[in-house]
């Protein structure tokens, strides 16, 4: 049946205002119809020719579920939608519970070598939820963001001919710049106009060198920029020409003297493509500046613009202060510079010292320009040799979370001066290649805690959402479940686990790795578990020794008793297992699977699995496939109560790491005596003074 109906035709005149359950009008052709009731029951009473409208109201009309179109397969009465909803397979909910977890300090503390050393004697939670969190961060880490100067040097490829894909660009071989053709057509001062610059070309090269490739949009942006202005530069270059090659002819065509005598000079004026802007304006850090004031305006415009421009003509050396304080200026006359790079950049010829550099220069430590490296400071070889590739990246990644910068800052202090503080690493397995990831680096040496034991949910130091030391759960389950997720792992077991859930011995820190768990359901005894494959805890019940027998204990790993029951008593026991269980049990055999199966509607959920299809054409589109599974949800636990687990006191009677110092002779306790060695009154002294 379809979500909705064809409507029908028109409606009546008369039916089409009425609505009155007990009309009695007359039956007419184009007038009135009938009055009928809803063949569903819903209590409805309306004309004939509004039933197809009424079929888009009826709470008892069976239609799809809202989630139809993401894989729910579920057809039902519209009165039943909102509660279906709460159990539908496709109304999925991702958990998005974070945590931060930061590096240790000290990986070679006893504690964590020797929890290592037990690591398959016995399952710790805490150990086992920093081993998974600590394979997440490695494998998402990268080193080109870390250490882009220890990377592989890309090979620069052999120039290629230029393959145009259309005919209209390769006839006129224009180049496109951000929208605008550059044919190559030459300017008035002989240079390309609004043609890509040389030494642009050279920054973009060493550029894709050091930094991969180039925003190609964003370069011509910028190329189209620059070329712009320098074409008007040249352009005010060729009127300024002009204009002095016409007072020229006024001068020669006025002046007494013969017209051969003044115009050799001016045809090499005229010839020199450069001539110098810097003495023919009126800017106030153009040289010269005032002399050609003083001769071109009157005294009263020469008075006010030494009233608007003074500081200015100050500060640029035009003219002197009244006293000698006011000489400070850092920049005289500004010549350009190209800049390709950050490390390309050079001091101008008519920089000047301020005047805070001067200040007390007989007390200053005289400085020089030496690049130095870590042998310059006379450590031992085992420090000064090669450092470890994973505790130097979280170090590097730490700095920038809790302090907003890298390790290497660079600090300004002075327009001229810069404290460039560089760290150097030695890497023995640098250099690296592209898109290496920590885990790659890592691979096939012993297991190292790099990661905190200890967790925790809410911080202030940096922004969660861009931090590399942040976690997330990301688990998908169906909404019904997920109350019950949220409040047994996370609430109850997680943020639990430093000392209620889990307790480890107060000498942990000396190395001693003894833990006990103290809590468990309180309706039967269960064990908590966590699988690092699956990033998931689990719970899996305890069963008495006395409910097995010596026989079922001999072939208990031999015989499959539970196949040969009947296929109805399986699908009976399947319903009463979780959704984890009945997840497990799917990938027994050929059978289970098929139990498990007949409950994937009402027990599972419906998602989207996407893959890339490639077509024959060379494109690429993804596509979803509907998929069905089962949930990672444990057994719902209600309340959890303190098991019959020993006191952590029994444990130190004989712990190893417990060393009990008995004194023998009698100490001073502290302060017993004062600064000057004489002995306190105690109250017992002055007690026994008194009899």
């Amino acid at each position: 049946m379809s979500r909705y109906r064809r409507s029908g035709p028109r409606l009546h005149r008369h039916c089409e205002t009425c609505f009155s359950r007990r009309c009695k009008a007359s039956i007419e052709v184009s007038v009135s119809c009938m009055v009928i009731n809803c063949r569903l029951l819903c209590g409805a009473s309306f004309h004939m020719c509004k039933e197809d409208e009424h079929s888009l109201l009826c709470p008892n009309e069976k239609v799809p579920c809202l989630n139809a179109y993401y894989g729910c397969p579920f057809t039902l009465c519209r009165s039943r939608l909102a509660k279906h909803l709460e159990v539908c397979p496709a109304s999925v909910v991702c958990c998005s519970m974070e945590w931060n977890r930061w590096p240790l300090e000290n990986p070679d503390a006893p504690l964590y070598t020797n929890l290592l050393k037990e690591l398959h004697e016995q399952e710790s939670l805490d150990l086992s939820m920093a081993l998974r969190d600590q394979k997440h961060l490695c494998a998402r880490l990268k080193m080109r963001k870390c250490f882009p100067e220890l990377m592989e040097e890309l090979e620069e490829e052999p120039a290629a001919v230029e393959e145009y894909d259309d005919e209209d660009e390769a006839v006129g071989k224009e180049t496109m710049c951000n929208g605008m053709h550059i044919n190559g057509h030459e300017g008035p001062g002989g240079g390309l106009v609004n043609g890509p610059s040389k030494a642009c070309e050279k920054a973009l090269k060493e550029d894709v060198v050091l930094n991969g490739p180039v925003d190609k949009d964003k370069y011509n942006l910028f190329e189209k920029m620059f070329s712009m202005e320098m074409g008007g530069c040249k352009q005010a270059e060729a009127e300024a020409l002009k204009k002095e090659e016409q007072n020229g002819k006024k001068t020669s065509k006025g002046s007494s003297k013969p017209q051969g005598a003044s115009v050799e000079p001016e045809k090499k004026e005229a010839n020199v493509s450069h001539v110098d802007i810097t003495k023919t304006g009126l800017a106030p850090w153009q040289d010269g500046v005032l002399e050609r004031l003083g001769q071109e305006v009157k005294p009263r415009e020469f008075n006010m613009y030494i009233v608007h421009h003074g500081r200015m003509l100050i500060s640029f050396g035009q003219m002197d202060a009244c006293t000698p304080r006011e000489r400070d200026f850092v920049y005289g006359n500004l010549e350009p510079i190209p800049v390709q790079t950050l490390r390309t950049f050079k001091v101008p010829s008519s920089y000047k010292q301020k005047r805070i550099q001067l200040r007390e220069f007989n007390t200053r430590v005289m400085t020089e320009h030496k690049s130095v490296g870590t042998s310059d400071l006379d450590l031992p070889e085992k420090d000064g040799g090669a450092m470890d590739e994973m505790f130097s990246t979280l170090l590097f990644y730490a700095e920038v979370e809790i302090r907003g910068h890298k390790i290497s800052e660079t600090v300004a202090t002075d327009g001229l001066y810069v404290d460039i503080a560089t760290q150097t690493y030695n890497f023995a397995t640098a250099p690296f290649k592209s898109n290496t990831t920590l885990a790659e680096i890592t691979a096939g040496r012993d297991l190292k805690l790099h990661l905190d034991l200890d967790t925790e949910a809410v911080t202030l130091r940096h922004n969660k959402s861009t931090s590399a030391f942040t976690f997330m759960c990301g688990h998908v389950f169906r909404r019904d479940e997920f109350a019950s997720h949220f409040k047994n792992v996370h609430l109850d077991i997680q943020s639990s686990l430093s000392g209620w859930f889990e307790q480890r011995c107060p000498l942990a820190y000396l190395g001693c790795t003894f833990s006990q768990r103290r809590l468990q359901p309180s309706t039967h005894r269960a064990k908590v578990s966590y699988n690092q494959d699956l990033s998931i805890f689990t719970l899996t019940p305890e069963v008495p020794a006395s409910l097995m027998s010596d026989s079922q204990k001999a072939h208990i790993k031999h015989k499959d008793s539970l196949s040969d029951l009947p296929f109805e008593v399986l699908c009976h026991i399947a319903g009463y297992l979780d959704s984890f269980t009945l997840s497990q049990l799917a990938l027994v055999s050929r059978l289970f699977r098929e139990i498990c199966a007949t409950l994937l509607q009402e027990r599972g959920m419906v998602g989207f699995k996407w893959h890339k299809k490639s077509y024959s054409h060379g494109g690429t589109r993804w596509k979803p496939t509907k998929v069905w599974e089962f949930s990672t949800l444990f057994s719902k636990v209600g309340n959890w109560c303190i098991g019959d687990t020993p006191s952590m006191a029994e444990h130190l009677k004989h712990c190893p790491f417990y060393q009990t110092e008995v004194k023998t002779e009698p100490f001073a306790l502290a302060s017993m005596f004062d600064n000057k060695g004489k002995e306190r009154h105690s109250l017992v002294s002055l007690l026994m003074r008194r009899k």
